[in-house]
């Protein structure tokens, strides 16, 4: 028979849990307005932490840039073809293309990015980070007068949020253009009706929602993953801790910034 003492210890413990949650989503906030001042702070990229941040920005940014495109390239031709073929058979051939980009320009892309940034840099930087604290790394750079979060941890956001814009950006640049070339062929007779409807899509309120979801499905995708490994956020420590908090805690995130721009589009 269980002793009460042991049921109140299990009470204790459901109540305490929504607490430890918010804590969490709280130490991710705050975490996200230090590395934004210190990103801000020209003072944060002196010592070395200048060439830090060129280093990661290169490797999180360069492998895979090329590859990221061509298959974004691929996914626009697979989906331009059939999505115009099935307009053709329904004779609504005149929304083919605003469909396409409305939903792999607008949504499809920038989503894809993030988490395409996210599981390939991103997640493996936090799950780095958490072991460099559990072997004492942080440690060792306080002792030497240097701060472990503008020394290895801003150098890491900073690359994440510039590769996730990047590949976005121009992702979405060669999609818009193969969208094209796809429908029209190599010629100019189609530019006025496509500019047209480039226009009518992206009207200013839709660009300006596009901008901002672009831009913070980057930062979720670089403070989540980060904050977890650093914090320890209702974990043991370990690797496998910080990249599993990582995954939940941004997902849920970018399922509300895409949520959000969902509502912001077509409401």
């Amino acid at each position: 028979m269980t002793s009460p003492g042991t049921w109140l210890q299990a009470l204790g413990n459901v109540a305490s849990a929504p607490l430890r949650w918010l804590a969490g989503w709280w130490r991710i906030v705050e975490f996200g307005s230090t590395v934004l001042v210190l990103t801000m702070s020209p003072s944060s990229y002196r010592g070395g932490t200048h060439r830090a941040v060129a280093r990661h920005t290169y490797t999180d940014t360069a492998p895979i840039l090329a590859w990221f495109t061509v298959l974004c390239a691929l996914l626009t031709l697979v989906i331009t073809r059939i999505v115009v073929v099935t307009a053709y058979s329904y004779g609504l051939s005149r929304y083919a293309l605003e469909m396409v980009i409305r939903v792999l320009v607008l949504e499809l892309i920038p989503l894809t990015a993030a988490l395409f940034v996210a599981l390939r840099c991103t997640i493996p930087n936090g799950a780095a980070l958490a072991e460099m604290r559990r072997v004492g790394r942080f440690d060792a750079l306080r002792a030497q007068g240097t701060d472990p979060v503008t020394r290895e941890v801003l150098p890491r956001v900073v690359a994440g949020v510039f590769s996730a814009i990047t590949l976005a950006a121009l992702s979405c640049i060669v999609a818009l253009g193969l969208a094209y070339l796809a429908v029209y062929g190599l010629n100019a007779a189609g530019l006025p009706a496509y500019t047209r409807m480039f226009g009518h899509v992206f009207n200013p309120a839709v660009s300006l929602i596009f901008v901002l979801k672009t831009l913070f499905f980057s930062i979720a995708v670089a403070v989540i993953p980060m904050a977890s490994a650093l914090y320890d956020l209702e974990g043991d420590g370990s690797r496998e801790s910080a990249v599993l908090q990582g995954l939940v805690r941004m997902f849920a995130v970018l399922l509300l910034i895409e949520t959000t721009s969902l509502v912001g589009n077509y409401y």
